[in-house]
């Protein structure tokens, strides 16, 4: 590649691993080395292990997202979605959300548009179930859990109200835990505005189909999260499976039956199905085949990293040949750090890296004080633990601005605490005004 013209760098998408590798590329590269662009279709990036704490009110949604523009100075930024790219070409397509389509060619591509929520052909789920993947998400749940609340109180049906005040998340892994407990504890808090209902007449389940919940952490930890979540009053069902959610009435593998106002859909992600329309290799599972040093198999100009790539775990190649990396924070946040580095390396003519990360732990938070982490060996419960949960996404939240912001949060719930009004009109902000006009 020739000196004399930047190499222009195309970063598909803008999530953990788009932001953090454009900002390390911005850090490292001079404008007379390459031109960044980014195309996501939303202007941001969430950081969604502060989901669950936005959506129970603890933190400003605002400030659980960092402004693409505003992070990525030196980068152009593009709020498109890739609907197609052809690397023989050097070529990706793009749409805006007006419909406006156009071209982009490179030189360099960084393959990273995520992952989205992995669906079940289950009857009833695609009119009834909320994905919990966006900051839009966690402000519906928040509104809708609260303003179930508010219509129970005020209903005279005993059966209308017992299914308004049933709440089901399905899915035991981190974002159906921590999702859970946070509604939970912010309903339970709520409560206490509402004279009309008792606790006791709430209603929480998680749906798991497998035996355990939290595979991240030590048996014994997930042992203890279930503990805690039964002795809450939440009923937890293990090696069971949804089959019907038909006009909200849920029914489990295991023959039990309910009706519910709100079910919450965490069972997994899948690899962004736009990767289809690539030429990249990809795996059985819709992955970007990649390297141990987060290039493309087969492509030296092209790389991958996150939820959307199938990379080599090398600290489990030893019992595993075929073992990945799993789709975790912890991982895409440390990919793009090394698929940054490898970037540079390559057009400085040096040697990449392999990218290899030993299992530190896992710290997931269970409401407002209480939490589990299993970190180097050590396993901690409660308080300690929802510390270091808070303690860690902290340090990992990226930019300066956003860490104060959230830190502030903290402090202003610690003082002040939560509010837990629900703000209906948010989602049908003209109804008001079509009445208005029609009348």
């Amino acid at each position: 590649m020739s000196n004399a013209k930047p190499a222009r760098i195309l970063i598909v998408g803008g999530g953990y691993v788009g932001m953090y590798t454009a900002l390390r590329l911005q850090k490292k590269l001079r404008r007379s080395e390459a031109q960044i662009t980014v195309v996501d279709p939303q202007p941001h990036m969430t950081y969604k292990p502060f989901l669950p704490e936005a959506a129970a009110g603890s933190i400003e949604p605002r400030h659980v997202v960092v402004p693409l523009r505003k992070a990525l100075r030196k980068c152009k930024v593009v709020t498109a979605r890739v609907d197609k790219v052809d690397h023989s070409q050097r070529t990706a397509w793009v749409s805006t959300p007006e419909g406006d389509t156009s071209t982009i060619e490179y030189d360099i591509l960084v393959m990273s548009p995520g992952s989205i929520a992995r669906t079940l052909p289950i009857p009833g789920l695609a009119e009834q179930g909320i994905s919990f993947q966006t900051v839009g998400e966690a402000i519906y749940l928040r509104n809708h859990v609260l303003s179930r609340l508010d219509t129970a109180a005020t209903t005279t049906d005993p059966v209308g109200r017992q299914k308004l005040l049933t709440f089901v998340v399905i899915g035991g892994g981190y974002a159906g835990i921590e999702a859970l407990a946070e509604l939970e504890d912010m309903a339970r808090y709520a409560l206490r505005y509402h004279q009309e209902i008792k606790p006791s007449e709430m209603r929480w389940v998680l749906v798991e189909a497998t035996n355990r919940v939290m595979p991240e952490v030590s048996p014994k930890l997930g042992v203890y999260t279930v503990q805690r979540l039964t002795e809450r009053g939440i009923q937890v069902y293990l090696d069971t499976r949804v089959e019907s959610m038909v006009d909200g009435n849920v029914r489990l593998s295991d023959g039990t039956e309910f009706p519910t106002g709100t079910i919450v859909w965490t069972a997994g992600v899948k690899a962004n199905p736009m990767l289809a329309k690539t030429d990249l290799p990809l795996d059985e599972r819709g992955r970007v085949r990649c390297t141990t040093a987060l290039q493309v198999a087969g492509r030296s100009d092209a790389y991958s990293a996150g939820d959307c790539s199938a990379v080599p775990d090398l600290s489990k190649l030893e019992q595993d040949s075929g073992a990945t990396c799993s789709p975790s924070a912890q991982h895409a946040v440390r990919q793009a750090r090394v698929l940054a580095d490898n970037v540079v390396a390559g057009l400085r003519g040096k040697d990449a890296t392999p990218y290899e990360h030993k299992y530190v732990g896992s710290v997931a938070s269970l409401g407002l004080y209480k939490g589990v982490a299993d970190v180097y060996g050590i396993k901690l419960k409660g308080v300690p633990a929802w510390f270091m949960h808070r303690t860690y996404h902290l340090s990992r939240m990226p930019t300066f601005n956003r860490k104060v912001r959230v830190l502030i949060d903290w402090t202003e719930a610690l003082l002040l605490r939560r509010e837990v009004v629900a703000l209906g009109q948010i989602h049908d902000p003209k109804a008001e005004f079509d009445r208005a006009a029609a009348s």
